[in-house]
């Protein structure tokens, strides 16, 4: 029968206690040794999220007069997405990639449907995600999820509160001026812009410095190109396409600043970049809300595609990606697939070995075969629906997209009833139904819809499923979550009437 230490002569217990002891060394050591090359294993992330950046703004896209050698670069030694698509406006992009899901599904504060979505805290964000597998996460830049405002925005909604360890960035966009908080200090108000493109790069390159032993997540969303523009002296008036050029030259080289950092840390070929744009181009800041090519233009370009922002059709919506993953991502590659922001958080979840979120509908699915230039192993029946604030308006399977019947002022899209972002002719609605042949027709100019009723007829029982699942202006999905108790389910989405964004300020909100 083994004895109990105790009853050991003395010098036999100070040798089992100090051979017990030894063993728990190496075990931990042996514990911690996995657990840190488990650490080392998982992949680095940088998300760049570009503001209002065109689809034809980058050279490796067809732009002729904006020089970004350093993104060309990068899609020469990675992968080029070109039917990568975003939302047709700023905040409820930043939703989509935030939570991988349609902005018009995600839970907002006090129920109602704004056109930024103000992101309800039990909304699960994609660094909350990751920080189940221990990464460091940084958010550098602009936030717009606490309320589309520089001042009397929610506090408690910042990136702090919603899964990253830190914030160094400006709660919304810099449409007359750029309030600066470190994590949720006030630390400048009416920030020089001409400094952001630099400063926010900074800070991302020493948050990567300092946890460079683990993995991290750093979500870059730029202020820029989103008007008003600035860009720093060293760029100011290099562009020949004007200011809006100089902006996007100094994107492209602080996009360069973080790829050599990685390399000069021999860290490349543990991370995972991703740039891509939160909508398409600005057009009201262009001559006759054109496609911006002149130097006076503030707005991008969309090239191929018709329209710009806040507008469902592509040009609203498709986007540049660019993935960067040497050792991981076949280099010189182009994926043609359906993707989206939503995309994202399902795919870095799974290459982190984290949990997709299962209590709720993950709209976007992972394409981590996609990432590594298996294209055959895409969804072939992947569909993505086109959302303008509560409104359903097209619907696009594979080659072809179909536009529903809209009123030119369409319902509940307030306050873009008008839409002055785009030009005149791309206002009108739909009297009828309108098919697109995306491969043949990028510019959506010709209605095919009486050649094909079979593809028109699949697309309409898929625009009626998602109405159901999701919901439309006049209907609340089964699926679109509340998750504050309501007295009674709302039969129609909750949005907002045309002058609630001049409400007074909630008690509750930062000053």
């Amino acid at each position: 029968m083994l004895k109990c230490p105790s009853e050991f002569p003395a010098a036999c217990r100070c040798r089992y206690v100090l051979r017990g002891l030894l063993t728990v060394v190496i075990l931990a050591t042996l514990i911690n040794s996995s657990g840190a090359e488990e650490a080392n294993d998982r992949p680095n992330f940088i998300v760049i999220f570009a503001d209002d950046q065109g689809y034809q703004d980058l050279g490796c896209f067809g732009s002729p007069d904006i020089k970004t050698p350093r993104l060309d670069a990068m899609a020469e030694q990675g992968m080029k997405f070109t039917s990568f698509y975003a939302q047709p406006i700023c905040g409820p992009s930043r939703a989509s990639l935030m939570t991988g899901c349609y902005p018009m599904r995600v839970a907002e504060r006090d129920h109602t449907k704004q056109v930024h979505p103000v992101l309800h805290s039990d909304e699960i964000t994609i660094a909350e995600v990751l920080k189940t597998k221990g990464y460091a996460t940084g958010c550098f830049g602009k936030w717009d999820l606490a309320k589309h405002a520089q001042n009397g925005f929610f506090i408690d909604l910042l990136p702090t509160r919603q899964g990253f360890d830190y914030f160094y960035g400006t709660p919304t966009s810099n449409d007359r001026l750029v309030n600066l908080f470190r994590n949720e200090e006030l630390i400048e108000r009416s920030t020089d812009m001409a400094t952001l493109t630099q400063r926010y790069t900074d800070e991302a390159i020493a948050f990567i410095e300092k946890h460079q032993e683990q993995p991290f997540f750093v979500y870059l969303p730029h202020t820029m190109p989103h008007t008003r523009l600035d860009a720093s002296a060293d760029f100011k008036g290099r562009s020949s396409r004007g200011l809006y050029g100089d902006v996007i030259e100094e994107l492209d080289f602080n996009v360069g600043r973080i790829l050599d950092r990685l390399n000069e840390l021999k860290l490349a070929e543990n991370t995972y970049v991703v740039y891509t744009s939160d909508n398409g181009p600005w057009l009201s800041k262009n001559r006759g809300h054109k496609d911006g090519h002149r130097p006076g233009d503030h707005g991008g370009s969309a090239g191929p595609l018709r329209s710009g922002k806040v507008s469902t059709f592509e040009g609203g919506v498709r986007v540049p990606m660019i993935l960067w993953g040497p050792g991981r991502v076949p280099a010189g590659t182009t994926c043609e697939s359906i993707t989206s922001t939503m995309d994202i958080l399902p795919t870095l979840a799974t290459l982190a070995g984290a949990e997709i979120p299962t209590d709720r509908v993950i709209d976007g699915e992972a394409i981590t075969p996609l990432f590594h230039g298996r294209f055959d192993e895409a969804n072939p029946d992947k569909t993505y629906f086109y959302y303008l604030h509560v409104h359903l308006q097209a619907v696009r399977q594979g080659q072809w997209k179909l536009h529903l019947p809209r009123a030119k002022e369409a319902v509940a899209s307030s306050p873009f009833s008008q839409n002055p972002h785009i030009a005149p002719e791309d206002r009108d609605g739909f009297d009828q139904l309108f098919l697109v042949d995306l491969s043949n027709d990028l510019g959506e100019t010709t209605n095919v819809a009486a050649k094909h009723p079979e593809v028109v007829e699949r697309l309409l029982t898929l625009a009626e499923s998602m109405r159901d699942d999701l919901g439309d202006y006049n209907h609340v999905g089964k699926n679109m979550r509340f998750f504050d108790l309501l007295d009674e389910r709302p039969w129609t989405p909750p949005y907002p009437p045309p002058r609630y964004l001049k409400q007074k300020r909630p008690a509750n909100a930062a000053k």
